[in-house]
């Protein structure tokens, strides 16, 4: 989070706060597109009651710091995505509750079992850092680069032992919930989140760049919310192996995440360049000594 810090700058942080359109359009589509997308999956593939409860759960979370890693990759507003992840962060302390006491009237206390805690402290471990990030690249910008790139390598390492590590602890037990109607929601849902995110934003006439952000921010959900939540709002013999829901989820998300963003540089390497873009260097060329 550092690193993504490094790459922000003060000044495009007020622009967005100040014309907080990229951040309404994301507000609304974290917090309309992708609850209705779970409720309305629950109901198609007739899950069963704790099994539509996750994906209820899941789609109600806000934005996690995913999201923010994802949008560096297929070169998105870094600016405009940690404002609309701390944005989502801080509307999700009202909005989950309300969400999910609509969308749950079978769920006894689950409109209670928000943890406020456990928001404020993603909140925190997203601002703070940050905020350190865009320090170092707005006092000592050459050191900005080195860091960005020791994130970069810190994320791909820890990413790899903390999954191997997790699959080997609840291997035995995360078979026990995979199956046709959990696999098909945990894979279209973030999907959906992806392709809505970005056609709102180009229908709101955003940027490409501000689009792709957008797109990011609403497939990408706050997981570690949706595990904390199901183990507080559930007991052990209620919720089951279902409380390992959040890590099939994560998985097909982070697997679409990268696909997206290899298809997006893919695309960048092959497209044409701009017309505008090569005559300028004509022109320019042209009056060099």
């Amino acid at each position: 989070m550092i690193s993504l810090g490094c790459s922000m700058e003060i000044s495009k942080i007020k622009a967005h706060l100040l014309k907080p359109k990229g951040v309404a359009i994301a507000l609304l589509a974290q917090f309309v597109i992708m609850p209705l997308t779970a409720f309305s999956l629950a109901k198609i593939l007739q899950l069963e009651t704790i099994e539509a409860a996750a994906l209820l759960i899941c789609g109600c979370c806000p934005g996690g710091t995913l999201s923010n890693i994802f949008s560096l990759a297929i070169k998105g507003d870094m600016n405009l995505s940690i404002v609309m992840t701390s944005c989502s962060c801080m509307v999700g302390l009202g909005m989950m509750p309300l969400l999910l006491f609509i969308l749950s009237h079978g769920f006894p206390g689950l409109e209670n079992a928000v943890p406020y805690k456990g928001i404020i402290t993603a909140l925190a471990l997203t601002l703070v850092p940050c905020g350190v990030g865009i320090i170092i690249n707005h006092y000592k910008p050459k050191y900005s680069q080195i860091v960005k790139q020791a994130g970069i390598g810190i994320l791909i390492i820890s990413g790899i032992i903390i999954s191997f590590l997790s699959y080997v602890a609840v291997k035995d037990l995360l078979w026990m919930i995979v199956r046709p109607g959990i696999l098909t929601a945990s894979a279209l849902m973030p999907l959906t989140g992806f392709t809505l995110g970005y056609l709102l934003s180009t229908v709101c006439r955003l940027s490409p760049q501000c689009s792709r952000t957008v797109s990011m921010e609403t497939g990408c959900q706050n997981i570690q919310l949706c595990l904390v939540i199901l183990k507080v709002a559930f007991p052990p013999q209620v919720i089951g192996p279902m409380f390992l829901f959040p890590l099939i989820y994560i998985t097909l998300q982070c697997a679409e995440a990268l696909l997206l963003a290899l298809c997006f540089r893919c695309y960048q390497t092959v497209k044409p360049p701009a017309e505008g873009a090569s005559e300028d260097f004509e022109q320019v060329a042209v009056k060099q000594p």
